[in-house]
């Protein structure tokens, strides 16, 4: 209970404090990572739909935002040493990740796509795949699952410092395929007519915002940030603009979950609560 007052009152003074209200939150992002974030090379910096969710929590909370654009294999111990306050960059949250960082509930769905070349067969079952290369972006939820596979589907991962040259793999013919997000997946075929989308892995996992472990206040302002972005609808808007189409009722993207976190998960908090928007 006492936690729960202690955050409360950080994020009541978060909001209405004159001295914090200046002090700009601190994020960062895989900018190589479209349409989650990526180059926009018309305005400059960096678009994309984290890039507008971070933006947008910045807002509800009343603070400037700071977003770092910088490679993915970094961001988590970045974040462990203090340098960002919590991760902008989609992070699936896993029963490992979350027990060395507190995560926010569920913002997107995440499944797992493969993109082939165009004119390659379509990958039927994995098993397709034995002793071939496949491509991962390096640090993902990609790499981990793709190498817990090896030993049973045969496979060769390799990884790379970024989703681009992941997919560019596949492209040049390094690789089979490159495993990666299923929003992903689509935006980068869409834009790209040598590739393909190709074999969906269901995982009834989320992405989710990280903060530092034992941070519960960080956890809770934002998480109670986004809940307000999903209630107001501003969430299933900032989904249409970049994936094209709306969100499930039932997706993580329309849905306020119970307690603060992933349900299931180490940091789990259970104690019921609504969003104070």
């Amino acid at each position: 209970m006492l936690r729960h007052i202690l955050a409360a009152a950080g994020l009541a003074a978060l909001m209405t404090g004159p001295a914090l209200a200046q002090a700009p939150i601190k994020t960062a992002v895989d900018g190589t990572f479209a349409p989650h974030a990526f180059p926009n090379l018309a305005g400059g910096g960096i678009q994309g739909f984290n890039v507008d969710l971070a933006n947008e929590i910045g807002k509800r909370l009343g603070r400037p935002i700071e977003i770092t654009s910088t490679q993915f294999s970094g961001i988590i111990p970045a974040l462990n040493a203090g340098t960002y306050d919590f991760v902008m960059a989609p992070v699936t949250a896993t029963p490992e990740r979350a027990t060395s960082m507190l995560f926010t509930e569920g913002y997107l769905d995440t499944d797992f796509r493969l993109i082939t070349r165009r004119g390659d067969a379509p990958v039927t079952n994995l098993a397709s795949l034995r002793d071939k290369v496949v491509s991962v972006n390096r640090g993902s939820a990609y790499e981990s699952w793709a190498k817990s596979m090896e030993a049973s589907v045969g496979w060769k991962v390799e990884a790379f410092g970024t989703q681009t040259d992941a997919v560019q793999a596949v492209i040049a013919g390094r690789a089979v395929a490159n495993i990666t997000a299923e929003t992903v997946a689509a935006f980068a075929v869409r834009n790209n007519p040598q590739i393909k989308i190709d074999y969906l892995h269901k995982t009834g996992l989320v992405w989710a915002v990280p903060a530092r472990n034992g941070d519960t206040a960080t956890r809770d302002m934002v998480e109670n940030a986004i809940e307000c972005i999903k209630k107001d609808g501003t969430m299933a808007k900032i989904f249409e603009k970049w994936f094209g189409i709306a969100p499930r009722p039932d997706s993580a993207a329309a849905t306020i979950f119970p307690g603060s976190g992933v349900p299931g998960l180490p940091g789990y908090d259970a104690t019921a609560r609504e969003p104070r928007c």
